[in-house]
């Protein structure tokens, strides 16, 4: 089970602004790992991050993995994606289309821990097979009913900003994997004004990024997938937030280390 921290007095109103509802009324409250499930050759017993840990609770409406690339972020996420009846591609729990069966035994491993709520909407948005995504998206808007977004007319961070705008609604689970990889600053703001305001009205988010950007989303909980198995850290204490901030408030010194 993952170790908790509890806010600090200062922050308490701005986190009630973000999340005015208790950690039962959440969606998705939990997930437990069988491992006795996982076949013991499995690489899954490799990854450092997930290799000892049992049970892993969302008490809040934002949730961030966070950690290097090959940590066990997206694998994770796409296991409760996958457990939750997504597409292991992406796209809503109607999809159905696969391109390449990649995703790993571990949501068979998986049991939910559902909150008060039934999860009646949501949405699993990836940003490797977004294309994918936006073809079906393209094709189901076409039938009875449906309304063309033309999503392949767009640039990339458009069609992306797009989508995520109009599937997000209050009182859905929405798991986001590396948003940010098609979006610029600016972008970025408006898809934190839109993460923001879904949750204020019951909605629950997962999301992996490396984004120092939306991760400042006040009152998110963030789980670091570094140093050891899956557990909370601070805005500050992310490589993300540490590495721009020393790049930015001291380039010419961090440059000319790297170059020469």
């Amino acid at each position: 089970m993952t170790a908790r921290r509890e806010p600090s007095p200062a922050r308490s109103e701005t986190i009630a602004r973000t999340e005015p509802s208790p950690a039962r009324s959440q969606l998705l409250r939990a997930v437990t790992i069988d491992w006795e499930k996982i076949d013991r050759g499995s690489y899954l017993r490799d990854i450092e991050a997930l290799a000892s840990v049992e049970e892993i609770t969302f008490e809040k409406a934002v949730t961030f993995f966070v950690g290097e690339n090959g940590s066990g972020k997206s694998t994770l996420l796409e296991a409760i994606a996958v457990a939750c009846g997504f597409n292991p591609e992406g796209g809503t729990r109607n999809y159905n289309f696969s391109t390449y069966d990649s995703h790993s035994e571990l949501y068979g491993a998986m049991r939910l821990v559902r909150g008060i709520r039934r999860i009646d909407w949501g949405y699993f948005l990836r940003a490797e097979s977004f294309y994918n995504v936006a073809t079906k998206e393209d094709e189901y808007s076409r039938g009875p009913g449906g309304v063309p977004q033309h999503y392949h007319e767009r640039s990339h961070g458009e069609s992306f900003l797009a989508l995520a705008q109009n599937s997000f609604r209050g009182g859905g689970l929405y798991l986001l994997d590396e948003p940010e990889a098609a979006l610029s600053p600016q972008r970025q703001l408006t898809l934190l004004l839109e993460i923001v305001r879904c949750a204020r009205e019951g909605a629950q988010f997962l999301i992996v990024t490396h984004s120092p950007i939306l991760l400042g989303i006040p009152g998110a909980e963030i789980l670091t997938f570094d140093d050891g198995p899956i557990h909370p850290c601070e805005y500050e204490d992310t490589d993300s937030y540490k590495v721009t901030s020393m790049f930015v408030n001291n380039r010419e010194q961090v440059l000319r280390m790297l170059l020469e």
